[in-house]
């Protein structure tokens, strides 16, 4: 919609909840932010540029007819849980977070305002919505991977570690329900003959403990789900991984690219740009129990030969085709 019309229109739009508010049209609308990394994450930040792109391209600029109040929660959820409280008190026209423990902390703070969370990992298993197509209440978004991605990371990590013999799935039980995905992944393992382990993990300390064991066994290989707490500990895995000899995918290519031997995911610096549609669709005045959740478009497999190589590995052809990056 150009500037002039949507000038033209602005004094008839709704804004869900504050219908009376939305009536004037000069009226700068206000967006509360909150990126649960850090602001030094280059992930963290291609995600915000891409949403305040996206954001501005849909007629949204931030200082003339919005305002963005954006918030770095450092992976501590703590201080996540502190900046949501702080965010709502703003009282502003809509939220947007992403990860499951950002979107329950906004949860817990307001029924009303409505939220836009990206990312997230099963939204109804987390009590965030009551259904997918219809979610009802002042919260929708965009889910991370459906549950039989759980399958294909162990069916793409058997393929470059073909003599893999156990993988472990490992997550941070606080942070995500990664039953959504375990199912499809204690599938796949059956189906390849491979040992499938849970390993839940709160801290560095257990990252590494588990780890180590792993690389005690031969063929032993590592499933990492991403969450808040996985993304922000992303190096620590990475570097005992390494150091024990133990193949690992990840679900997040800046793991790849930040030294892992291979991720494959959902492109959400894509799903933020699709979140700030949202955004626009409710500013205009859709209500957010009326937009259904969806789910990536786009997924990428980032390969890093010269991991591999250190673990001694020849990743095959085929994957190296069909892989959107490869790192040498």
């Amino acid at each position: 919609m150009r500037r002039r019309e949507f000038i033209a229109g602005l004094g008839s739009a709704a804004v869900w909840p504050l219908a009376a508010r939305a009536q004037q049209p000069d009226r700068v609308r206000r967006i509360g932010v909150l990126m649960w990394g850090d602001e030094n994450d280059p992930l963290q930040k291609a995600r915000l540029s891409a949403f305040t792109q996206t954001v501005a391209d849909l007629g949204w600029t931030d200082g003339r007819n919005v305002r963005l109040d954006i918030r770095w929660g450092g992976g501590d959820i703590n201080r996540i849980r502190a900046l949501a409280h702080e965010l709502v008190g703003l009282q502003p026209d809509i939220i947007v977070t992403s990860g499951t423990l950002p979107t329950l902390a906004f949860q817990r703070e307001t029924r009303t305002i409505p939220i836009i969370f990206a990312d997230v990992g099963d939204p109804v298993a987390s009590g965030i919505v009551t259904q997918l197509d219809r979610p009802n209440g002042n919260v929708t978004g965009f889910g991370r991977s459906e549950a039989s991605m759980g399958g294909k990371w162990l069916e793409l990590l058997s393929e470059i570690a073909p003599t893999l013999k156990r993988a472990a799935f490992m997550f941070n039980p606080d942070a995500v329900p990664a039953s959504l995905y375990v199912a499809s992944f204690e599938t796949a393992a059956r189906s390849f003959k491979v040992e499938p382990i849970t390993a839940s993990v709160r801290s560095d300390v257990e990252i590494e403990t588990a780890i180590i064991a792993l690389g005690r066994e031969p063929g032993s290989g590592l499933v990492v789900l991403s969450d808040v707490f996985m993304s922000t500990h992303r190096a620590p895995v990475i570097l005992a991984a390494a150091q024990n000899n133990v193949p690992a995918i990840y679900t997040q290519s800046v793991s790849a690219r930040d030294g892992g031997l291979v991720s494959n995911g959902p492109d959400v610096v894509d799903t933020w740009r699709r979140a700030a549609t949202y955004i626009d669709r409710i500013l205009r005045g859709a209500k957010p129990g009326d937009l259904p959740v969806q789910f990536p478009v786009k997924y990428e497999i980032v390969v890093n030969l010269k991991t591999a190589k250190s673990l001694g590995l020849s990743v095959p052809q085929s994957i190296l085709l069909r892989a959107d990056e490869v790192i040498e």
